[in-house]
């Protein structure tokens, strides 16, 4: 019976092995912003309606190219004009605007002539075309710096879904910009970006992997000092990483940024299943079992607790459903499978392989139990001598907390993710100082007037209205809109003189503009602002990554403008945007968090009420595991560290896996508690049976999760910095204030 029992769990294993293992090969990496939106929310269709009309308002890519003193330079503007020519060749490429190729229209009744704004071929014209450049402020904020030291390109590409493809255009810019010796040059723009985030996914899930497997082999073999201790436990953490990675590959989930971190959680999870079986099994050893009977017992005695550990840290990671962001919904369920996968091995495997191999000599390990028992009663008796300290210091630190948390700010940046020093940072903010940003910002103009359209000129006056705040108090750049169309008609129909680079000024003006208009409808420029019904038009400008905080609030400020300084009646204004959805996140952050923690709360209660059919045990099992929360929370406020997408999932994914001691804890408890034992004996026995695995399993959770201090992204740093504190902080509430308030619970009215 046993040899059958060893034979099928080693087949199914292994066939099970197979075909995950198989589809590794599937396993893809990638980081999408716009997976990232919040999703069910109004303004997510508003923007889906609003990209059926205009585009993506991210596809593009933003060349800076700087030269000093002066990019009034021939010889470099002779480069920047060959880059932007064989950029046009570029078949992905839709249009490239650069100070090179940009051209005047200027309208006479000998026809229309594209005056170029820079006599690339007559060096001796250079001062004053720069002059006339200056002189036109819309058109100097849109091609060079204020201190003419740095130009920009601004290249259009078609919508681009596949990393290869996205890697292909930027090298072949980027292979380009070398080949004509333009070496100090900045990038910015969605493929851009997304392709160094893929490849810094790719080398980060390689050091975390690596840096798990050295950890466990230290930790085992420090432990247990077995050979056997050490590569059947890394056996099960390696199947169950391969399982979960292969589910993914079959269900065609990538790998992104948060994806990244399951394997890193697969391994401190599987070890902390095996810790409890091995030291339990070591255990039952050492009472004289024969070692059948010893795997029996570990079975039975840890298993109900360590299913409950799994249901506990799985409902952790469900409650991210309740997110608003699909990437978090999908790191929930998936990682929440990948508790049970190591659950399912570690209970399956890892006995059977115990069968296999030969009893353990124990013997010479007996000095080592001794110290452990040593140490742990002196920590017991510390408990019941200063038990109403324990709790006194623990109101102490709840209450000091709630100052830190009452500091905690909601805010992300766009590349806020990387250092300072990386350069993709530096890219951004080149851009952010010089160009007033890359990030893309929308409005849309819905006419509502009966027989009015978007270039009528009522309409027109409204949207210059609301573009003259977005450029004094918004701080946006490069704003270009229907009114843009109207201002550069109407200079092109006045000589191209700057000055009436404005909206007409009466109405026989407005009447000699129109007709030109209508002759754009097939023009690019046209087609891109205004729709096909011209019932709508786009504003499109590019801000700074300035923080969600900063930019909601200036955006709620621009809704305010809007709805006191525009004629509603008239003209409906919306912002809309990618950025403006990401934004929107950080709305939803705490909330999600609270309702995500409520559920874990209510679940956790629910199993320590069917556990132990008692409310007080209740209490006393959500009280150690809410006070580490409270403490980190209280961390992130004090050293400022913000709320944002990356951190608001630590404190479901800790609560979830802290509370595993305390289930180890109580369980064991009511086992003592159903052999008849005194609440006090029983209590005892708990302590110094479950304490070594607690605080081993621990270490390695808390040292696991360290790993993620490697990482070059700010919120996989502080994920892991900060689930490591909450696991060190629940150790040490679970051997002080867990047995303390027992003992005042029940041991004190006996």
């Amino acid at each position: 019976m046993r040899n059958k029992y060893l034979y099928l769990v080693f087949i199914l294993i292994t066939g099970l092995t197979c075909i995950f293992g198989y589809h590794l090969k599937d396993l893809k990496f990638n980081y999408v912003f716009e997976s990232f939106f919040p999703t069910d929310d109004p303004d997510l269709e508003y923007y889906q309606k609003f990209e059926e009309i205009f585009g993506n308002d991210n596809d593009y890519l933003l060349v800076g190219l700087s030269h000093h003193p002066s990019i009034f330079d021939s010889s470099f503007l002779n480069k920047v004009n060959e880059l932007t020519v064989k950029l046009e060749q570029n078949d992905k490429i839709e249009k490239v605007s650069s100070i090179t190729n940009f051209y005047q229209p200027v309208i006479s009744k000998a026809g229309v002539f594209k005056i170029p704004i820079l006599h690339i071929k007559d060096p001796s014209r250079l001062n004053t075309d720069s002059v006339r450049i200056f002189q036109n402020t819309d058109l100097k904020e849109a091609l060079i710096n204020d201190k003419a030291t740095a130009t920009i390109i601004l290249i259009q590409h078609q919508a681009i879904t596949e990393k290869d493809e996205a890697d292909q255009l930027v090298t072949s810019t980027e292979d380009l910009i070398d080949e004509l010796d333009l070496y100090d040059y900045h990038l910015a723009g969605k493929i851009y970006a997304q392709g160094i985030f893929i490849n810094t996914i790719q080398k980060e899930l390689s050091i975390f992997l690596s840096a798990s497997v050295i950890l466990v082999i230290l930790f085992l073999t420090i432990t247990f000092r077995s050979w056997w201790a050490v590569i059947i436990p890394l056996l099960v953490v390696f199947l169950s990483t391969i399982w979960i990675l292969g589910i993914m590959g079959m269900t065609d989930k990538p790998l992104d940024i948060l994806m990244v971190l399951l394997p890193t959680i697969m391994f401190v999870v599987a070890m902390s299943d095996v810790v409890h079986i091995i030291t339990k099994y070591i255990e039952q050893l050492r009472l004289g079992n024969t070692k059948i009977q010893a795997i029996k017992i570990t079975v039975k005695e840890v298993g109900i607790a360590t299913f409950l550990t799994s249901l506990t840290t799985g409902i952790g990671f469900i409650t991210l459903l309740t997110a608003s962001i699909q990437p978090i919904k999908e790191f929930g369920v998936y990682t929440a499978t990948g508790v049970f996968i190591a659950y399912i091995i570690s209970f399956t495997l890892l006995p059977a392989c115990l069968i296999l191999v030969p009893k353990p000599k124990i013997s010479t390990l007996g000095y080592v139990k001794e110290r452990w028992i040593s140490w742990l009663s002196k920590g017991f008796r510390v408990v019941l001598r200063k038990k109403k300290q324990i709790v006194l210091i623990n109101v102490v630190l709840i209450m000091v907390s709630l100052i830190g948390i009452s500091q905690i700010k909601i805010n992300t940046y766009l590349i806020e993710d990387l250092p300072t020093d990386d350069p993709l940072k530096q890219d951004f903010t080149f851009f952010d100082k010089n160009f007033g940003g890359s990030r893309p910002f929308e409005l849309t103009a819905t006419v509502l007037a009966p027989g009015k359209n978007v270039l009528s000129p009522e309409i027109i006056n409204e949207i210059d209205n609301v573009e003259k705040y977005l450029k004094e108090e918004f701080y946006a750049g490069n704003i270009v809109s229907p009114s843009t169309l109207v201002k550069a008609t109407n200079q092109a129909i006045n000589g191209g003189v700057s000055q009436e680079y404005r909206l007409p000024n009466n109405t026989k003006n407005w009447e000699k503009v129109q007709p030109f208009l209508k002759r754009l409808r097939t023009n690019e420029s046209y087609t891109r602002l205004i729709g096909k019904d011209e019932k709508i038009g786009r504003i499109s400008m590019r801000v700074g990554d300035i923080g969600s905080d900063i930019s909601l609030k200036r955006t709620e400020l621009l809704k305010q403008f809007i709805l006191h300084n525009t004629d509603t009646s008239l003209v409906n204004f919306t912002v809309t945007g990618t950025s403006n959805l990401i934004d929107k996140n950080n709305e939803y952050l705490a909330e999600n968090m609270f309702y995500g923690l409520s559920i874990a709360f209510l679940a956790v209660a629910l199993i320590a009420g069917i556990l132990f059919k008692s409310f007080k045990m209740v209490l006393i099992t959500l009280i150690p595991n809410i006070v580490p929360l409270f403490l980190v929370a209280g961390i992130m406020g004090f050293f400022g560290i913000t709320l944002k997408l990356s951190t608001s999932i630590i404190f479901t994914i800790a609560f979830g896996i802290a509370v595993d001691d305390t289930i180890h804890f109580t369980s064991k408890l009511k086992i003592e508690l159903a052999k008849g034992k005194s609440i006090l004996y029983a209590l005892k026995r708990t302590y110094l049976s479950t304490g070594k695995a607690i605080i081993i399993t621990s270490i390695i959770l808390s040292a696991g999760f360290l790993i993620l201090v490697l990482s070059s992204f700010g919120g996989t740093f502080y994920t892991g910095l900060l689930i490591s504190l909450t696991l060190i902080f629940a150790l040490v509430i679970d051997l002080t204030l867990l047995p303390a308030l027992i003992i005042l619970t029940y041991i004190n009215k006996n």
